[in-house]
């Protein structure tokens, strides 16, 4: 049975699993549909963060642009622009036994993308915030069985950040715990970037 999470909580997922060597991280949305509002093009991101908090190298930053981790431990299941549907939208798949060992976390963000293409790029765009996103959440699954291990659904409802962070995944022993994060910010995916890299 799968664990949810409140913001700031944490699950150690090998010592609950032993044996999980390759995990899934599901992150999901489903933008507040408005008569004549703009699109929306959320991303999924991971960065895989050194001692200094740094990621180590360019590669170490996985996103559209970068589907697989210099490592190879994390893999993108590439973008998806529409949010719609049931279940996820994007995932990042972890192998746990390939990180390097210089990597002392990971932190899984989603951002949204101000201009999903250029016929798009009007005054509407200017102002999306995860306030007008709705049902988001991330799940941490077992890729080979597709159990659920945990889940934590943001609540809060962020209406002036268009960028959040929703959990991540660091060392604890020789074991790996998620936290369930649930931090917004301004700036979409640039602000990250300048900060971890």
């Amino acid at each position: 049975m799968a664990i949810n999470l409140q913001k700031g909580g944490r699950f150690n997922l090998q010592k609950e699993n032993p044996g999980l060597e390759v995990i899934g991280v599901g992150l999901g949305w489903d933008p507040n549909d408005q008569p004549g509002g703009p699109a929306f093009d959320l991303d999924a991101s991971a960065f895989m963060i050194g001692s200094n908090y740094r990621i180590p190298a360019d590669g170490y930053f996985v996103f559209y642009g970068n589907q697989l981790s210099a490592d190879g431990a994390v893999q993108s299941s590439g973008d998806d622009q529409t949010g719609g549907g049931e279940g996820d939208d994007e995932t990042l798949f972890v192998d746990l036994t390939r990180v390097n060992p210089g990597i002392e976390q990971i932190i899984f963000t989603v951002t949204i993308c101000k201009y999903p293409n250029d016929a798009q790029k009007d005054k509407r765009t200017l102002n999306l915030n995860f306030g007008q996103v709705e049902n988001c959440y991330i799940r941490i699954y077992d890729q080979k069985t597709e159990v659920e291990l945990s889940r934590y659904n943001l609540n809060e409802s962020f209406t002036n950040e268009d960028a959040v962070e929703f959990g991540r995944l660091y060392r604890s022993g020789n074991s790996w715990e998620f936290e369930a994060m649930g931090r917004g910010t301004t700036g979409s995916l640039n602000t990250y970037v300048e900060t971890y890299t």
